[in-house]
């Protein structure tokens, strides 16, 4: 993937026009049916991918951690179930963080249409998979599942080595945007979906399977579409390296880069403390509150909603007045406190009302944080910059499941103070580092 954008205006002057009998149609005007033929199977493409990680977040804590699921014998106790919660919900960033990588480089190698639908296909099967899993109870099918999904399913970067190909430098930005919004509202729907085709009291034969058998028909229309409708945008195949190792290669080359280190170290323990609340927060809300899949669907579409808001209502705004670097330091520091207050409330009310400043520092924090890391490096960095994030990103993603695991057996509110810990370890660093720089 590093690199696309400067193929792809390198090949710009090469190709001055094609002629058609009786005209030229000139590269502007491909490149704009590209774009069009392009975008929207590539925005489903994102969103359906957002979509699996989403609607795993309300079924896989009740479907384990829950006795009359029959996922385990009854008398498995709740250590052991969190443990393999653990196991499960991180191996799927595990497994991306291995592929995400892989399939850019593929796709730089062999065109995006190809990888799109290999990565899609891996993504039908890993859906039916766990839906199988679920049917039969056979926790080692949902383990494949998801192993399976997030390996081929990472394709994120395909995406955006799609929007660079396809996109003039005006609309660059814009397209790009649309990826973030995509984001955005799969983490809404994605819970919420997952929550309600769970829930037999919204449709009579409604159970945890059914969010999976919903997700793998839309990935089936996303395959129609990529195959019947998306054109090849590569122009120039590059012969990229392809190494499985390539994430270890971008977490070292992040980390012992002096330039480097305090941004996306700070970045890794940022999004590591806020993904042992994504992924571990459930595990409260069921043993605290008796939440149902459907009542911790509300709770996370409302998360995302509160996400949302911030980033469109309150990120511009504060960015005419204070530099990203400012609001990064603050956010995280802030957010650190906030964490802890998800322990306090009796009732599922106090925990609606924490949730909107959690979104607001993490949404703020997000985009500022993305901004620094971007200016470590000119135009021809951004690639390089970009491949590096995703790696430390899927890294922080893939670690907290694994030890909340472990922590949630001891005590079921310590993955909450993880998150505050690590947060406040991110901003601490962030902001002593501001003062020596």
């Amino acid at each position: 993937m590093t690199g696309c954008t400067d193929r792809l205006l390198f090949a710009m002057p090469i190709i001055r026009g094609i002629k058609s009998p009786g005209r030229t149609i000139s590269l502007p005007v491909i490149m704009a049916r590209n774009n069009r033929q392009s975008l929207f199977p590539v925005i489903l493409t994102v969103f359906v991918d957002q979509l699996g990680m989403g609607i795993v977040i309300p079924i896989a804590a009740p479907l384990l951690m829950n006795p009359v699921y029959g996922m385990f014998p009854a008398a498995t106790g709740l250590p052991l179930r969190s443990i393999l919660l653990g196991c499960l919900m991180g191996s799927f960033s595990l497994a991306q963080f291995f592929g995400a990588p892989l399939l850019g480089a593929l796709s730089d190698r062999h065109g995006r249409k190809k990888m799109f639908l290999l990565s899609i296909t891996g993504t039908l099967i890993g859906y039916l998979l766990f839906a199988l899993g679920i049917s039969g109870k056979n926790i080692w099918l949902c383990f494949a599942s998801r192993i399976l999904d997030g390996f081929s399913g990472g394709n994120i970067s395909i995406a955006m080595s799609v929007i660079a190909d396809v996109s003039q430098p005006k609309d660059r930005a814009k397209n790009f945007g649309l990826i973030g919004m995509t984001f955005g509202l799969g983490f809404i729907l994605g819970p919420l979906a997952g929550g309600k085709l769970a829930d037999p009291g919204v449709v009579s034969w409604f159970s945890l399977s059914t969010p999976y058998w919903f997700a793998a028909c839309l990935s089936l229309v996303n395959l129609a579409l990529i195959a019947g409708v998306f054109p090849e945008t590569l122009i120039h195949r590059h012969l990229a390296k392809v190494n499985l190792l390539t994430g270890l290669h971008h977490l070292r080359e992040a980390f012992q880069d002096r330039k480097l280190r305090r941004v996306f170290l700070t970045m890794f323990l940022v999004v590591t403390g806020f993904n042992f609340f994504t992924q571990f927060f459930q595990v409260l809300l069921i043993r605290r509150f008796r939440f149902t899949p459907s009542g911790i669907a509300d709770i996370f579409a409302f998360t995302g909603l509160c996400l949302a808001l911030t980033q469109g209502l309150a990120t511009r705004p504060l960015a005419k007045y204070y530099s990203p670097r400012t609001l990064v330091s603050w956010s995280a520091l802030a957010g650190a406190v906030v964490f802890p207050l998800l322990l306090i409330p009796v009732s599922p009310l106090g925990i609606y009302l924490v949730l909107p400043f959690i979104a607001l520092f993490n949404g703020i924090n997000t985009p500022n944080l993305a901004a620094v890391i971007s200016l470590q490096g000119g135009p021809t960095a951004q690639g390089r910059l970009l491949g590096i994030r995703q790696s430390v990103q899927a890294a922080a993603m893939a670690i907290p499941p694994l030890i909340a695991g472990f922590i949630a057996a001891i005590r079921v509110s310590l993955p909450i103070w993880a998150a505050a810990v690590f947060t406040l370890a991110g901003g601490l660093w962030f902001t002593l580092g501001e003062q020596t720089r």
